[in-house]
Order: structure tokens, then C-alpha cells, then sequence
């Protein structure tokens, strides 16, 4: 577009000030006045964005110049800042910042943007009627002044994406606001310096994606940084922590960064700093101390991933309300997936635990901070027919590519207490739901050619296909290779890490299988080092996929794993390969290396999105086959038969929960029974064997069953029950050890009190709770863990129970902490069960779970009973 103005065109200058938007709004209309309606509106809307970005950005005066001639009109917005570019972004729905240019592009039939001499224009054409105008776009302006590379490793694509819109949104606010200082504790040359130098990182990091596909979660750039902008990067630090400190304390409309998206600003700008000074890059996926420690979360949110989860989970909008679940959650809580769509989250949620989950989401909207999330906390969950389903609730956050935050739960069930028999429902669960509407649910861009397209899609089909022939992980993973030889590379590798980090290399695959005949090892490979450099311990830290195309030669490894693959490469004459990391469940699993020869192509960018589609695919069956591994059929039903069902006694009210370890097999040592003597009095037990494997499941259910018959055979004090356990126990199970504690409920005889006799065997005590929040430990018959010495004597003790109070047996797991003192954790204990003193017995067990065992690594199991006047 030509840069001098036609005769008749209309001009005007406007301030640096906020109130130009306005004012540019009404010159707009006055200058176009007896012009169609609708083109009018679409002028007004856009030069008043385009005006707003001169004031924030450039803050000079800001010229306008408009002129319509037939019907076409247009409209030019210059300032004073050339060195200043330009920062075209994604259109993003949900982004509450950064519009004015893509708004330009979607409503203008032409635009464009030029550097003069010490000017930028900024210009756009309406053509309401006429014919389609040429292709057009914006301009790259050119950056001043000297300049240094700084190189971003194995960057997060779409948490910088949510990082950028979250800073653009918490800038424009501060820039907009009245009484900055005084709401933020930022100072106006404070505030205009940030928002300097974050343009021209926006700037410089747009530049450097348009040269980048990004491949996968992850993508590596090197950005020209201008030196006379380094200063300025420590005062945008300082901005962006006091800004988000008033978004916290509501100080302002922008919400608070979330975790992620606060320490993607930190490392950022640390890498800026660090590296403009002559220090090295550090790469996210090696900082310590990132919020998220495993990457898989690191992806763009896709509903298709919820669809193909074999666990329950569902995911929800920020405002709580459902946007995705899968057949899996349908099936255990008793709904149809299309029915859940656009319901509120509660509607999965116990009543009395609802307040508890709208008050954590609203914080965790209003603070950017959470106490569940990342972290399994054990929780009921409410089935349709209003029945509680006891499971472990693990919350994630992900990005959408739309700019929306998601939240993902999966809910894994978790053994329980049965108390009365419910059929299972099973309804028509009808087809697993995904998100339809808009672009985070959209499938992946294309753009190929059709024979591409067909090749891409027959390729992923044979790899399922290969996968789903076996029963067997590695045959799985070798016919996968074998296809992925034959198909697109020369050859190929597998390597997989074991449950303690460990990697070994399980397959090795050639097109041409006699040129594997020497030197080529399968088996463990080095140990990935605490700060790893190479591609193979970048991927499997979580990095990639990994696009090479110029291969090191072996003696530039930097470790001895990174020695070992570029000796693979060199033997058998790699050219280019790609490696990607197989991820599910917040977890690396392993590796896929394709690789081809000098014989062939090099792998293309497009080759490495290929291969990120194919590693989802092959990390679901290697999830699935450790899951097989790991939570066997055979334990589960173990486990539950192990849990004893409650009796029902009148006047007297007994609830139990068990939560196994987060982070072991769903079958421990811990245990608890409850059963009525042959005399009416009831028994109360719980007890914790030494373990978290299948031999401990194993010696707990011998010794309940011990107790249970010794119990009732000899119907004898507390004390002598343990003694006999103890014998038992040294002499037929000489190795083993355990805690219990055994209590018998008596009463009420005539009109009498309650009373509990018990005796421990080396077991945490028992917790009384008054009705009026008065509580005490019933410590008095403490004594040796079973399976030590039968010889030494027991104690019973006796204490009133009364009516309406709770008595309390819990494991170590509800209580012990790291680092804390067992009296700091048992008066917790205490403060918890005085405040919750007349909550229903179902709400005390309930919210001592969520407040006191979120995140333990241990199993935890509590009994509780509650007595009641007689009759009652």
C-alpha cells in the first residue's frame, strides 16, 4: 500500500493517553459519515484496537489518516516507534489479551504494516463489494541494535502460550489502571520499562517460532535478544511477582499465574539473564524444582486423550462445569458419557463434600494455587443412584490450544468396607464423548497431500495392529519396529525405564536384520546422570520429540549413556534420526528411536509430528501392560475380600474407610474387623503388618483370622486375646511382625454407661472424642508389637464411652509425616476430630481422610464407632 495520502483524506493526531481509544473511535465515525453502517462499525472497531496498541506499546502520538473512495475505505495508524515491532498471535478464544492484530487479519480485506524513516504504520482496507484484494500480511520489522542468541531448551510450547496470554493480560491491566503504585506496588517507569521489554521478548520469540515447527509438547528456539534490552529483563521480573501478588490478594481482574505458568515466566527470564551474561542454557525439562516434575501434563489438552484412558476421568471447564468423560467413568459412578457433558462437576461430588470442592476450585481460580493438585487424595465419589464409590482422585491442569486452563480428574476406585449389597448398575453406557466445539477438541491441522494423508493413516493403523497381535510387551514393541522399518525408517530402537529410573534397551530393529548380527547390545543401558545433556537422557527426562539431522560423533557425548547411542549411530550409520519420549500418566516410560541412513531422505519436521502422533498409541499398551503388571486381578479381589463387612448393631453406629498407599500395589498390611461376640459385646480391631506387597496382604488376613477365632473362642479380657495372637504368631509365622489394637465394646447393662475394654499390642492409640469437642487418647494398656515375646505381660484397660462420643482406631498412615514429631502429628489428630465432634460419623471419617491423608505414601485405615441411647 502506498504511503502517501490521496486527496481527501482525513487526518488527525492524538496523545499518548488512554482516552485517544475513544476519541480515535469518533473521528472514525465522523470522517466516514454517510458510509454503509456496517463498514463504519468494522473501521471504528478496528482502528480503535489498533490505536490502543500505539498508546500501550509506543507511546507517541499516534496519527490517523482515513479516506474512502466508492464504497472502499482506508485507514492508516502510525507512531513514533519504529524499533518497535509488530506481534501477530494465535487467534485464541479465550485469551483476554492480544487481539487487536488478529482482529485486523480476520475483519480486513487487506492489511499490512511498514517501517519508514523513524515511523511504523500500521494499515488496513475495507472492501465491502469489490473483488477479493491479494494475499496480504504483516510485515517483519526489524529489530535495532546489537543482538545475542539465547537458546530456550526443550521449552513447553503451549505453557509459554498460556504464560504469553497470561502476561499480556496482567500488563494491559496494570497499564490501564488508576493508582497503580498503590494496587500493585509498581511504580509508572517500573511498569513502562516491563512492558517495553516484554514486546520485544513477544517479539523476539515469535520471530524464532515462525522458523520452528513445534513437534510435540516440546520445542527448542534460538532467539536474537537485543543487548540494550537485558537491563530492562529484571524489572519485568519484578513487575509480573508484584502483579501477580495483588491478582492473589484480588487487587485486581487478571487472575494469578498458575504454578506452571509461574515458573515458565522464572525459567525464562533466568535463561534470558543468565545467558546474555555468558552462562550456559539450561534446559525446563532439567530445572529443579519445576512445579509439574513429569511432562506429559506439558501437552496441549486433547479430549481424545480422556476418550482412550482405560482409567475413569473426566475433564471440566474453569468454571466446573464438564467437558469430557469417558466410558470408563460412566461405567463406575452410573451414567451414559453424553449425559455428563456440560453438567457441573458436583454432580459427581457427595453433598457434604460439595462446599469443600467449590471452595478449593474458587481458590485455586483466585490464588493460582491448590492443595490437591498433582497430588491422590482418597475421597468418595457419588454414584447416580446416590450410593458413595470410594476412589482415589488424582487432578491434573492442562493447557487447551484455545488458551483455555483444563482440569483433568481420573478417579481410580479403591477398596472399601462393603455395608450392604447394591447391584452394579450397568447401564447403556453409550459412546465415550469428546469435545466437539472449538479448537481443543479439533483434530490435528493437516494440510498433507491425500497419498500422505493415506500413507500417515495406514501407518498408524499398522503399528495398533501390531500392537494389539500380542499379548506379550516387547514381542509388541518388536513388530512395532518392524513396521516402522519398513515403512518410514532404517531402523529402529526401543528403550524402556523401569519402576526406579533405570533404562534398558528391549529391541533393536533393522530393515536389513544380518547387519545386527555384532556389537549391538540389548540389556540396561548407562544410568541417566542427575544433569543430563544428551538427546537420549533429554527424552527420557520427558524432552520431544527430538528432531537430529546433524549427528554428533561419539567422542563429543557428554556421558556415558550419551556415548552408548552415538556409537549405535555410528555403527550403523545413522544420518538423521528422531526420538521421542513415551509418556501416560504424568510418567516417561521409555523411548522410540527411528533412524535413517545416508540411503535415504532425512526425517522432515512434518516426519517428527508423525512420530509424535505414533509414541501416544505406543505409550497407551505400554501403560496398559505395566498396569496389567502391577494391579493384577488377583490382588485386587485379594483386597477386597480381606475387608471385612460391618455388622449391624442397634443403638450403636460403626464406620470404616480404607485407603491404599498412592504409591504402591492396591494390597499393604493394613487392616481392620469389626464383629459381635457369641455374649452380645462387640469386638472393634485394627493393625498394621510390616509391608506394602503381597506378602503382607497375605500375613495380615492369617493373623485377622487368628484373632477372629481366638476372640471368639475364649471370649477373654483384651489383653489375653493378644497374648494368644502373639503365641500364634512366633510360632507359626516366626519372621513376621505387626501393631494392633483390640477393643470390646460393652453395655449399656440396666440403664449403665457404655464401656470399651481394650489392650495394644505396640499400636497407635485409641482416640475418644466428646460430643462437646473434649478429647483424649486411651493410652494406659500400651504394649509390645505382636511377634516379638509372647512372655511379657499385657494390660486391659477400661474406660467409659460415652453416649454420643466417638472412638476412633486409626494406622500410622493417617498421621505421620516426614520430618514431624509422632506428638505433633497425634495432636493434629486431635484438633481434627474435636472440630468435626457432631459431624455425621460418614462426614468425620470422610474429611479426616481429605484434611489429614492427602498425599500420604502410606496405606491408611480408620474404624469408628459411635454409641447411641439405647432404643435409639
Amino acid at each position: 500500500m502506498d504511503s502517501s495520502s490521496p486527496p481527501g483524506a482525513h487526518f488527525r493526531l492524538f496523545p499518548p493517553e488512554t482516552r485517544s481509544a475513544p476519541l480515535a473511535r469518533r473521528f472514525v465515525r465522523s470522517a466516514l459519515r454517510g458510509a454503509a453502517p456496517e463498514v463504519v462499525d468494522t473501521a471504528e472497531l478496528l482502528t480503535s484496537e489498533l490505536v490502543t496498541n500505539a498508546v500501550l506499546h509506543a507511546r507517541t502520538e499516534v496519527e490517523v489518516r482515513i479516506w474512502s473512495h466508492e464504497g472502499q475505505v482506508r485507514v492508516r495508524v502510525g507512531d513514533g516507534r519504529p524499533d518497535r515491532p509488530l506481534v501477530p498471535r494465535e487467534p485464541r478464544p479465550y485469551a483476554g489479551a492480544g487481539r487487536g492484530l488478529a482482529m485486523v487479519e480476520e475483519l480486513a480485506s487487506s492489511h499490512g504494516a511498514h517501517v519508514g524513516e523513524g515511523r511504523k504504520t500500521v494499515w488496513f482496507e475495507l472492501w465491502p463489494k469489490a473483488p477479493v484484494p491479494p494475499p496480504s500480511g504483516w510485515e517483519s520489522v526489524p529489530l535495532y541494535g546489537r543482538a545475542a542468541t539465547v537458546t530456550l531448551i526443550d521449552m513447553p510450547y503451549t505453557v509459554f502460550r498460556a504464560a504469553q496470554q497470561h502476561g499480556d493480560e496482567l500488563l494491559r491491566e496494570l497499564m490501564l489502571t488508576t493508582r497503580v503504585e498503590e494496587r500493585a506496588g509498581v511504580s509508572s517507569p517500573e511498569l513502562l520499562i516491563a512492558n517495553d521489554v516484554a514486546n520485544v521478548i513477544n517479539a523476539c520469540m515469535t520471530s524464532a517460532l515462525e522458523e520452528t515447527v513445534a513437534s510435540g509438547a516440546m520445542v527448542t528456539l534460538d532467539i536474537a535478544f537485543p543487548l540494550d534490552a537485558a537491563p530492562a529483563v529484571d524489572t519485568l521480573r519484578h513487575v509480573f511477582e508484584q502483579g501477580d501478588a495483588a491478582a492473589q490478594l484480588e487487587s485486581l481482574l487478571t487472575l494469578p499465574a498458575p504454578p506452571h505458568v509461574r515458573s515458565h515466566y522464572q525459567w525464562m527470564l533466568d535463561q534470558l539473564v543468565t545467558q546474555l551474561s555468558g552462562g550456559p542454557p539450561t534446559a525446563w525439562t532439567l530445572l529443579p524444582g519445576v512445579s509439574d516434575a513429569t511432562f506429559a501434563e506439558l501437552a496441549p489438552w486433547d479430549a481424545g486423550d480422556v476418550e482412550d484412558s482405560s482409567v475413569p476421568t473426566v475433564a471440566a471447564d474453569e468454571d466446573g462445569r464438564i467437558i469430557a468423560a469417558n466410558a470408563a467413568l460412566a461405567d463406575l459412578l452410573g451414567w451414559q458419557t453424553d449425559e455428563l457433558i456440560g453438567r457441573p462437576l458436583t454432580v459427581l461430588i457427595p453433598e457434604h463434600l460439595r462446599e469443600r470442592h467449590r471452595a478449593g476450585f474458587t481458590a485455586l481460580r483466585l490464588t493460582g494455587r491448590s492443595r490437591i493438585m498433582g497430588r491422590s487424595i482418597p475421597l468418595p465419589a457419588l454414584h447416580r443412584d446416590g450410593s458413595l464409590v470410594h476412589v482415589r482422585l488424582h487432578v491434573q491442569s492442562q493447557e487447551a490450544v484455545d488458551g483455555r486452563a483444563v482440569r483433568v480428574g481420573q478417579f481410580m476406585p479403591t477398596a472399601t468396607a462393603p455395608r450392604e449389597n447394591r447391584p452394579v448398575s450397568r447401564p447403556d453406557r453409550g459412546p465415550s464423548v469428546r469435545l466437539h466445539a472449538g479448537a481443543a477438541a479439533a483434530p490435528r491441522a493437516g494440510g498433507e497431500k491425500a497419498t500422505r494423508a493415506w500413507e500417515r493413516l495406514r501407518l498408524l493403523a499398522d503399528t495398533t495392529t501390531a500392537l494389539s497381535s500380542t499379548l506379550d510387551l516387547r514381542e509388541g514393541l518388536r513388530r512395532v519396529c518392524h513396521v516402522l522399518t519398513q515403512q518410514m525408517a532404517a531402523w529402529c530402537v526401543v528403550d524402556l525405564l523401569d519402576e526406579h529410573g533405570d533404562a534398558e534397551r528391549v529391541c533393536v530393529v533393522h530393515r536389513e536384520p544380518q547387519t545386527l548380527n555384532v556389537g549391538v547390545d540389548l540389556g540396561r543401558l548407562p544410568p541417566v546422570s542427575e544433569n543430563p545433556r544428551g538427546p537420549l537422557a533429554r527424552v527420557l527426562n520427558g524432552a520431544g520429540p527430538l528432531l537430529i539431522t546433524d549427528i554428533p560423533a561419539p567422542d563429543q557425548a557428554e556421558s556415558a549413556l550419551d556415548a552408548r547411542q552415538l556409537k549405535l549411530f555410528q555403527q550403523l550409520s545413522a544420518s538423521s534420526t528422531i526420538m521421542a519420549p513415551l509418556r501416560a500418566r504424568r510418567e516417561v516410560l521409555g523411548a522410540l528411536i527411528v533412524v535413517r541412513t545416508g540411503h535415504d531422505a532425512p526425517f522432515t519436521e512434518q516426519d517428527a509430528l508423525l512420530v509424535a502422533d505414533l509414541v501416544q498409541g505406543i505409550s497407551l499398551s505400554v501403560d496398559n501392560s505395566r498396569l496389567h503388571q502391577h494391579t493384577r486381578t488377583a490382588a485386587e479381589r485379594l483386597q477386597r475380600s480381606l475387608l471385612p463387612r460391618l455388622p449391624h448393631i442397634p443403638s450403636m453406629e460403626i464406620t470404616a474407610r480404607y485407603a491404599p498407599s498412592s504409591t504402591t500395589a492396591q494390597v499393604g498390611g493394613d487392616w481392620f474387623d469389626a464383629f459381635t461376640l457369641p455374649d452380645g459385646d462387640t469386638a472393634l480391631v485394627i493393625g498394621d503388618v510390616a509391608g506394602h506387597d503381597l506378602n503382607a496382604a497375605v500375613t495380615m488376613s492369617q493373623l485377622r483370622n487368628m484373632l477372629r477365632g481366638i476372640a471368639v473362642d475364649c471370649q477373654d479380657r483384651p489383653s489375653e486375646v493378644l497374648r494368644r495372637l502373639d503365641l500364634a504368631t512366633l510360632t507359626l509365622y516366626p519372621h513376621s511382625t505387626a501393631t494392633c489394637a483390640y477393643a470390646v465394646v460393652k453395655g449399656p447393662h440396666n440403664n449403665g454407661p457404655w464401656e470399651v475394654h481394650h489392650s495394644s499390642a505396640g499400636h497407635l492409640p485409641l482416640l475418644l472424642t466428646c460430643p462437646n469437642g473434649d478429647t483424649h487418647y486411651l493410652d494406659s494398656a500400651a504394649g509390645l508389637l505382636i511377634g516379638v515375646d509372647s512372655t511379657l505381660s499385657r494390660t486391659t484397660a477400661r474406660d467409659l464411652l460415652p453416649t454420643h462420643s466417638t472412638l476412633l482406631m486409626f494406622t500410622d498412615g493417617l498421621i505421620e509425616r516426614p520430618g514431624e514429631s509422632l506428638s505433633d502429628a497425634l495432636g493434629r489428630l486431635r484438633r481434627h476430630t474435636a472440630a468435626l465432634a457432631q459431624a455425621p460419623l460418614d462426614v468425620f471419617c470422610d474429611e479426616l481422610i481429605l484434611s489429614l491423608g492427602a498425599g500420604s505414601t502410606d496405606d491408611i485405615a480408620l474404624l469408628a464407632l459411635r454409641p447411641a441411647p439405647p432404643g435409639t
